[in-house]
């Protein structure tokens, strides 16, 4: 990470939402590790919420966040893996105006280096649509960790250069 430092830090309000039908408030342990991790990069936690693997609900939820001006990125955890219940990136689906494929080849370089092979089982991905960044990741901490510390901390700074999400989001309703 290369960070300029005569620019200044500019905070983001970032949405959270974990997606698991057994986890709770007391036992989230990803979302909060990301959590910890948002908020200690100096970012602004705008809203947390945890819902059960539904793809209507999920798309439901991102849809209210991406209308909310108050939130410039949401970041979720869970249902990107392979099983019948793994619908995180087909509520994606559902809202999405443009794909961001390059996330989801880093985070399985990244996580290739933790869990080897098993990282093909992922299908962390992530999108924009209406001028909201949405990333998704696996839901176990080792993920969360590979996915924040590898690419979202470097790319949701605006200091990183040579380029980083934050310094596009004015751009990003363009027409």
């Amino acid at each position: 990470m290369a960070i300029d430092q005569t620019r200044a830090f500019k905070p983001i309000n970032i949405a959270l939402l974990t997606v698991s039908d057994t986890r709770g408030p007391k036992d989230d342990t990803s979302g909060d590790i990301l959590a910890g991790r948002i908020t200690g990069a100096g970012h602004n936690l705008a809203m947390r919420m945890i819902l059960k693997d539904d793809a209507g609900l999920i798309a439901d939820q991102f849809n209210a966040w991406i209308d909310d001006a108050g939130i410039d990125c949401i970041i979720s955890t869970g249902g990107t893996g392979l099983t019948g219940r793994d619908v995180t990136p087909e509520a994606l689906d559902r809202v999405k105006e443009k794909d961001i494929p390059g996330f989801g080849e880093v985070f399985r370089m990244i996580s290739f280096g933790t869990i080897g092979t098993s990282t093909v089982q992922s299908r962390a991905c992530a999108v924009v649509s209406r001028g909201t960044y949405i990333f998704a990741l696996p839901g176990s901490n080792g993920a969360v960790k590979d996915g924040w510390d590898g690419i979202l901390a470097e790319q949701l700074d605006s200091r990183n250069r040579p380029c980083n999400f934050v310094e596009l989001m004015p751009r990003l309703r363009e027409v």
